[in-house]
């Protein structure tokens, strides 16, 4: 796998995704990364930019790009997808079909590897509905790297915490030897 699409959503956790650029791009992996609206409230296009040495995509009203059916073009680019941090949201909205945001309608229009890299509040996990969605992607060849327990942003503590950078690389690359 040397060409990853990170698709960045919006939550705190998205400043991890600074990091796990820099270690694909250290381990001679490609990146282009997509980002949601609310992810730019955590992170600028500058810095993904600068690491990933590629332009963030963030809108489907991009008409240079979407003339030429940009958001085709980068699902089908990439030999893995990973969705860093993963929202509820973004989860649920895969989950149900949705498409209605750059990063919503690329994931339903690839036929890539997507893995979720999940990050929110412990009574958002927990969700019963949101499980659901869990199984409904699970049983659909989705795959999932954490959460992880831990402290959160919010001052609670329990499952929900996006894993770091590294255990995410590590899980992705090195301890199946898939790169």
């Amino acid at each position: 796998m040397d060409k990853i699409l990170l698709v960045i959503s919006g939550g705190i956790a998205a400043y991890k995704s600074l990091e796990l650029i820099r270690l694909f791009k250290k381990a001679g992996k490609q990146v282009k990364c997509i980002a949601t609206e609310s992810a730019m409230t955590f992170i600028t296009s500058a810095s993904v930019e600068y690491l990933s040495g590629n332009p963030l995509r963030t809108s489907l009203e991009d008409r240079e790009q979407e003339m030429k059916m940009g958001h085709i073009e980068l699902a089908r680019w990439p030999d893995l997808i990973l969705v860093a941090p993963a929202t509820a949201n973004i989860i649920s909205s895969v989950a149900n079909g949705l498409a209605a945001d750059l990063a919503q309608t690329l994931l339903m229009a690839t036929t890539k590897q997507i893995v979720f890299a999940p990050s929110m509040n412990v009574r958002m996990w927990e969700n019963k509905l949101f499980q659901k969605n869990i199984d409904t992607l699970i049983s659909n060849g989705f795959e999932f790297l954490g959460p992880t327990e831990g402290e959160m942003a919010c001052g609670e503590f329990g499952m929900g915490r996006m894993m770091e950078p590294q255990q995410i690389f590590q899980s992705l690359f090195q301890s199946s030897n898939k790169c």
